[in-house]
């Protein structure tokens, strides 16, 4: 990976980072654990889900398979950026990625999302040009490099931002 594809996946990671607290800011405490309707995710569930899948993904980067990695291929990450991110149609959570009450407050949720997002990021830029050579298995897109991983991080953060913009669209009193 050259220097400027490296500091292309930092700028998607961080970009959706802005992203997801831009969605999140402003929203008071009591109204995060608000369902805007059964069986929905309150905004504080859709935070959490994005601290587990974010760990998650950064887990299985550290530990890749031993399998040749898919090679670069910017017109599929910008595929996955943009399919991930649509909420157009409706996915469901693998039962780790769950939400399951592991945050008191919004604040603290917050709190873990920033620490796992600069963990990510961190290691981004320790990887190097080695990002795209580590392979992944993913549940619903099977064998990812390291680069298709930061890109479906970013754009799984940005999903989850438009639907906690639904989910503030519905509270509004």
């Amino acid at each position: 990976m050259a220097p400027h594809e490296r500091s292309e996946i930092i700028q998607i990671l961080e970009d959706s980072r802005a992203d997801f607290r831009a969605a999140v800011d402003g929203v008071a405490e009591p109204d995060a654990k608000v369902r805007p309707e059964p069986g929905r995710w309150s905004v504080l569930e859709c935070v959490e889900h994005i601290v587990i899948s974010e760990s998650r993904f950064l887990g299985w980067l550290q530990n890749p398979i031993a399998e040749a990695a898919p090679p670069l291929d910017k017109e599929k990450e910008a595929r996955l950026l943009v399919g991930i991110a649509s909420r157009a149609q409706r996915v469901e959570a693998p039962e780790p990625a769950r939400p399951s009450g592991r945050f008191a407050t919004l604040a603290e949720a917050m709190e873990q999302f920033d620490a796992a997002r600069a963990a990510s990021i961190r290691f981004a830029e320790s990887q190097g040009p080695r990002l795209h050579t580590l392979a992944v298995k993913h549940p619903f897109f099977g064998v990812c490099n390291g680069s298709e991983v930061m890109v479906l991080m970013a754009a799984h953060a940005r999903r989850h931002a438009a639907q906690i913009r639904e989910i503030r669209n519905q509270n509004v009193r």
